[in-house]
């Protein structure tokens, strides 16, 4: 069994209130999932980022096999081209997001994930799918608090 993802992150504003959005499904099967939330100030890289998490925190079974598209070239090259491996060997020393990249690290390594970056706005239905929830969840009335964000940018 494979376990497909589709994520997205936005922000209004870089910082801003962001939001992401995430559709996964089971190839052949009826099950399906959406995932969205909204966040008062962040950054739209953090949000690209949380939809990757929050997808790899739904998924069960492990190790399972997880195709994950993300339009987000922050993202996949990070991956791809091995340079959060890099990162993590040095601490995060001077990166961006490295609360967040903790976090993926064990998610990604629990499971056989493949992460491929797509066209943002492209013809991907499933693409514009969760760039419109991520944009919804930004605009929410209720947005969340990104702590660590707050707390080490100043923001209350």
């Amino acid at each position: 069994m494979k376990v497909i993802a589709y994520t997205d992150g936005a922000a209004r504003g870089n910082p801003g209130p962001g939001g992401y959005g995430v559709y996964m499904f089971v190839p052949g099967t009826e099950r399906s999932k959406r995932l969205s939330q909204g966040f008062r100030f962040t950054t739209n890289n953090r949000m690209e980022l949380m939809a990757v998490i929050a997808a790899l925190e739904q998924v069960e079974h492990p190790p399972q096999a997880v195709e994950l598209y993300t339009d987000s070239k922050y993202v996949s090259d990070a991956i791809n081209q091995s340079w959060l491996w890099r990162w993590a060997a040095g601490n995060f020393k001077g990166k961006k997001n490295a609360d967040l990249w903790k976090r993926f690290i064990p998610l990604y390594e629990k499971h056989r994930v493949q992460i491929h970056w797509i066209k943002s706005h492209g013809e991907n239905p499933y693409n514009q799918l969760v760039d419109k929830w991520a944009v919804a969840a930004s605009r929410g009335d209720a947005l969340d608090v990104d702590r660590h964000y707050e707390e080490s940018h100043g923001a209350s």
